[in-house]
């Protein structure tokens, strides 16, 4: 239910953009770049998901569902961090590991190390989230909205 709700919402968005073949496209090259980057994680027993997986070591729908709810806020919400690189490294340390924090919380993952995992997201995320910011600039179907 939660997969054809974000589905929804990517509708509504692309219906939304000025352009949303780009939209489209940043939204598939960010989930793309996700799973891979999450399946890193997965195989090499940083992070574990007990539920959801239809394929033991590959990431799950749901996961990659939030990827898309990431992705269609790179030119809306996080359009702001656009040639403030530093800052965007900043608030990926920080706010990356702090959100897999709060799915392990939840129950949604297993952190077996979390010393190590917490180091490797943060810098991850650090490398990740200006790249996602400049992803959003070279495929922005949205423009300035009024």
């Amino acid at each position: 239910m939660g997969i054809a709700f974000v589905a929804m919402l990517l509708v509504f968005h692309l219906w939304q953009a000025r352009r949303p073949s780009q939209e489209l496209r940043l939204v598939l090259g960010v989930v793309m770049g996700a799973a891979l980057w999450e399946t890193g994680l997965i195989r090499t027993g940083l992070i574990v998901y007990p539920h959801g997986a239809l394929w033991p070591g590959l990431v799950p729908p749901w996961l990659l569902a939030l990827w898309v709810l990431f992705a269609i806020q790179l030119n809306v919400l996080f359009r702001w961090l656009r040639g403030r690189w530093w800052l965007a490294m900043a608030l990926g340390a920080m706010a990356g590991p702090l959100s897999f924090r709060a799915g392990a919380a939840l129950g949604a993952a297993h952190i077996p190390d979390p010393a190590m995992t917490m180091g490797v997201l943060a810098v991850g995320w650090a490398l990740w989230m200006p790249t996602l910011v400049w992803m959003g600039a070279r495929h922005d179907g949205i423009d300035a909205l009024p």
